[in-house]
């Protein structure tokens, strides 16, 4: 499978490279720098912002994922909501997948989104209603975009590759989860896609 991941660098996508790598997948890393990425990762300085870069990776590759966030810091993110848009239109009315990095915020329990919460952390707030409001363009598109957002437990970090996890859909299934084994879950559904067009999520 030939996959493409946009912010190859950073914490979730730089392993989810490497996971497809060691899977023996075909993937090119897109990063701003264009830096060094993991081992056996392409890698292209580019934007996910780029409109003809989106349409020449759509053209080549089976996957492209979206390992992208909103900053945390800056109040405005239309920068991202741009790219999730760029990324939508190259793979409209192809055989392209989609696979995006969602928020725990926007994870709901008892039908009630976690961020809309009073115990909610305020530093976390705009980035979670960002990306929600993204979940919310995606499944807005017609049946000619195939997508999905992987959403991550309300923890996630570097640690153990165990593989041992619990998926869930739209509620959280647990506290934590390793980016490890955030990249397994991941990697598992692009070789065997089970969430088309629809969240889902995972934790222990």
């Amino acid at each position: 499978m030939k996959i493409a991941v946009y912010g190859a660098s950073g914490m979730v996508g730089s392993r989810i490279a490497a996971e497809a790598v060691s899977r023996g997948h075909e993937v090119t890393g897109i990063t701003r720098s264009g830096g060094e990425l993991p081992a056996g990762v392409q890698a292209v300085q580019g934007s996910a912002n780029d409109v003809a870069l989106a349409k020449e990776f759509t053209a080549e590759a089976d996957v492209l994922v979206a390992a992208l966030g909103p900053s945390r810091t800056a109040g405005d993110h239309q920068d991202y909501l741009d790219a999730i848009d760029n990324l939508i239109a190259a793979v409209s009315g192809t055989t392209t997948r989609l696979l995006t990095i969602g928020g725990a915020g926007g994870l709901e329990i008892n039908g009630s989104r976690v961020v809309d919460g009073p115990d909610f952390p305020a530093e976390y707030k705009g980035e979670s209603l960002t990306v929600a409001q993204a979940l919310e363009v995606l499944r807005a598109t017609g049946d000619d975009v195939n997508w999905t957002m992987l959403a991550p437990a309300f923890v996630i970090a570097p640690g153990e590759r165990t593989g041992a996890f619990r998926l869930g859909l739209d509620e959280p299934v647990g506290d934590h989860i390793s980016a490890e084994n955030f990249a397994v879950a991941a990697v598992d559904e692009l070789e065997r896609p089970a969430h088309n067009r629809r969240r889902f999520t995972l934790g222990y």
